[in-house]
């Protein structure tokens, strides 16, 4: 590690300490040459979850997305945002314990479905009309028939 001030790599640490969020652990250090001090963080480096959409174009997970869908789909209804902070955090957790490092879009799109429909099947109906993209009625009605005979 070079010193910022002097540019020599001889330092040494001092104090070290998880950081306020625990994902990182910062560093005290002081350059040996010029007794300057100055501090360092260090994380885990992630592989980045690469989806590979409908389309076959590649884009970088976003919890983001996944986040917005899971909101739309459960709005006006009783669930709170830490329940879908939670799943969002679940589903996440499942695709980097794949070890994929790309992962098609309609994994995380069944992973939703299949959480919104043990939480709330108004919700489930309302994401899987978007997602399976229901053209008419018919397509409403044949998904709560499936729906109501899974019970």
């Amino acid at each position: 590690m070079k010193c910022p001030f002097c540019r020599e790599n001889n330092n040494k640490v001092i104090d070290s300490r998880l950081s306020r969020d625990g994902t990182a652990i910062r560093r005290r250090r002081e350059c040996m040459s010029c007794k300057r001090r100055f501090t360092t963080y260090e994380y885990i480096e992630e592989i980045p979850l690469m989806i590979i959409k409908k389309d076959k174009r590649r884009e970088l997970f976003s919890r983001d997305k996944v986040r917005s869908g899971f909101k739309k789909a459960c709005e006006k209804r009783e669930i709170s945002m830490n329940m879908i902070e939670a799943f969002i955090e679940e589903i996440e957790r499942d695709l980097r314990e794949s070890e994929e490092k790309e992962i098609p879009s309609a994994i995380i799109g069944e992973k939703v479905m299949k959480k919104l429909h043990e939480l709330d099947k108004v919700a489930y109906v309302r994401f899987a009309s978007v997602y399976r993209d229901f053209k008419d009625v018919s397509d409403f009605v044949t998904e709560l028939k499936t729906l109501l005979t899974h019970r």
